[in-house]
């Protein structure tokens, strides 16, 4: 995924009411952008950390900037969860993620479970597969060296969707879950059983119904993001 416009970089002064950033340009100017993030970004937020940010071009938008990436030592991380849909949807494509590979449609939020949307359902499989029902989520959180974890705070909806995923597998379809790091310094990955506790152990029941899971972490560079190549999922240790 290459983004639209040249990023600007600056500095981070503050992250606040959670969608809400101060940032330093480096031409001295202060400005407010938006951050798509609506988790807790721990690691993510110090003050004076370098960031770059997209310019918004829609004339009616209240704030002209959005924050995209941050730099944690030399590691650039993407912080824009929207991005992840598009990121994964590429791959998918491209033939690069193998689990969901043969299928000839790709379908957008499509409406299913309770009141939900699915990121992606792909059917017509060329190998007479099932309809699979895939479901995205973007990690950022990485608090032991080289091993990224999800979620970052409690998820309800989180587990609303593990749960609406198990419940496609009953009816006769595939479901799988994608989680993909955005970010390039992790091995592994594993749930952060200690921060939701709920959502782990609807995980644990989502894959013991059938629903499939696996990660994958990115390349990222102010030009773009792109994903990588898989890494293990770990099994939480509290489990």
């Amino acid at each position: 995924m290459k983004f639209e416009h040249h990023l600007v970089p600056g500095t981070l002064i503050r992250r606040y009411k959670r969608f809400l950033a101060d940032i330093q340009l480096n031409n001295g100017e202060t400005i407010t952008a938006h951050c798509a993030n609506p988790g807790s970004m721990t690691g993510l937020q110090d003050e004076g950390s370098p960031v770059w940010l997209a310019p918004v071009t829609n004339p009616k938008a209240k704030l002209k900037y959005k924050w995209e990436l941050v730099a944690v030592g030399d590691t650039l991380v993407g912080l824009n969860t929207a991005r992840a849909n598009r990121i994964v949807e590429e791959a998918i494509t491209a033939a690069m993620i193998s689990e969901v590979t043969g299928y000839g449609t790709l379908r957008r939020e499509v409406k299913y479970g309770q009141n939900s949307r699915i990121d992606f359902l792909l059917s017509q499989s060329s190998a007479g597969k099932a309809d699979c029902y895939v479901e995205v989520k973007s990690v950022t959180l990485c608090r032991q060296p080289g091993r990224a974890e999800f979620p970052d705070s409690v998820t309800v909806r989180g587990t609303k969707h593990l749960r609406e995923l198990a419940d496609m597998v009953a009816r006769g379809y595939r479901a799988i879950m994608i989680y993909l790091v955005q970010r390039d310094d992790c091995l592994e990955f594993s749930l952060a059983a200690d921060i939701d506790p709920g959502y782990a152990v609807a995980f644990d029941d989502a894959r013991q119904a059938g629903v499939e899971a696996v990660c994958y972490r990115c390349n990222i560079s102010p030009e773009g993001i792109t994903a990588s190549h898989e890494i293990p999922i770990l099994r939480p240790a509290t489990f």
